[in-house]
């Protein structure tokens, strides 16, 4: 079978991943509602940071994070954190800070969970923070893919922070297409990040732009509806109708009207209630055509945040190091599922429970 991407080879590579994107301060209220807090636990998180400390800490590959950070107190603690996580942080960006934070700041996210009928709340606080005023120029971006990476992500949460985050985005995606390494990028279609900047159209303009320099796109069904234009048919509102032929239509469509595009993969989430969903994935490559998921139905999830995220980062360890479009989307759903029943936006699943319930293994006590 042919593999779905060609890969540079991890000996001639100081990094298997690099991402670029915001990382911010989570504020979790716990089983509690944001208005009601007393007291929250502190987490680290980002649509694109996500992803690569999924691959350093549960799939064990080097990587490296590339955002900008205010040179304060809490910008010293999201770093702190992101060191628990791995990455390698030398292309963080100390922005110096002016003591209240009109020039820049770091990002908040305050997030409460959900249970049964009430869904998950997320309100972020990341207005004119330090990673949204980072401009293309603001890393050697060859000199980095120079050092070799064998696989860049971003996406769309990252491009929506500011005129100039797009634009950054696309000087690191040229770059690394230049010295043949891997992009991809999550759609993250966020509408709280949009509607003040354009709404949608404005999200379709800027997405479509980056989606040339695309290897690997990854999304939901709302995603690739709103981003890039691409409708699914036969998805009801309530999102409990996912009829994977639909999205096997929508994927025919995307590939065609982007020919760069070597891989494309979705989640789909059926939503019965905020801690019971269903969860699986449908993709495919240019290479070997469709694969789908094992798709768990009325799956117990504890916190859902970041389940896109990990599926994106199980996809990309299974694409770099499997060989199969089928089994990264099995590694990824399976690495999704897992990180949805602990707290916190980033992964706590091992290799080895990612590889056993992909393979089928169920949920038994291991003593």
């Amino acid at each position: 079978m042919t593999a779905p991407l060609t890969l540079r080879a991890p000996s001639e590579c100081d990094f298997d991943v690099v991402a670029l994107g915001e990382v911010m301060l989570r504020l979790d209220p716990g089983e509690r509602r944001i208005r009601t807090a007393r007291s929250f636990n502190v987490w680290e998180g980002g649509g694109e940071y996500n992803v690569a400390r999924g691959l350093r800490r549960c799939f064990g590959m080097r990587g490296a994070i590339v955002t900008a950070l205010a040179d304060n107190e809490v910008g010293h603690l999201v770093e702190d954190l992101m060191l628990t996580g791995g990455l390698d942080t030398s292309y963080v960006q100390w922005q110096p800070y002016d003591g209240i934070g009109r020039a820049g700041r770091n990002g908040l996210n305050f997030t409460e969970r959900g249970y049964g009928v009430r869904g998950a709340v997320g309100v972020s606080d990341r207005g004119h923070t330090a990673a949204s005023q980072m401009s293309a120029d603001a890393v050697d971006w060859d000199a980095l893919f120079s050092r070799g990476v064998r696989w860049f992500h971003t996406g769309g949460i990252y491009a929506a922070l500011s005129e100039t985050s797009a634009a950054t985005a696309a000087a690191a995606m040229q770059a690394a297409r230049r010295h043949g390494t891997v992009v991809s990028y999550d759609l993250n279609y966020r509408p709280s990040l949009w509607k003040d900047i354009g709404g949608v159209e404005r999200a379709r303009e800027v997405n479509r732009e980056l989606a040339q320099y695309v290897d690997v796109m990854i999304g939901n069904e709302e995603d690739f509806t709103a981003s890039l234009g691409f409708n699914v048919e036969g998805v009801d509102a309530d999102l409990q109708n996912l009829d994977t032929s639909a999205f096997r239509a929508m994927i025919e469509a995307a590939a065609s009207e982007f020919p760069n595009f070597r891989v494309i993969a979705t989640t789909l989430r059926g939503v019965h209630t905020a801690t019971v969903n269903d969860w699986g994935a449908v993709g495919w490559s240019r290479a070997s055509g469709f694969a789908e998921s094992t798709q768990r139905e009325r799956m117990e999830i504890l916190d859902r945040v970041g389940g896109g995220d990990s599926f994106a980062s199980g996809l990309a360890y299974g694409l770099m190091e499997l060989g199969s479009l089928q089994e990264a989307l099995e590694y990824g759903a399976a690495h999704g599922a897992l990180a949805m029943t602990t707290p916190g936006d980033t992964s706590m699943a091992t290799l080895e429970q990612v590889r056993k319930l992909a393979s089928g293994g169920s949920a038994r006590v291991d003593r």
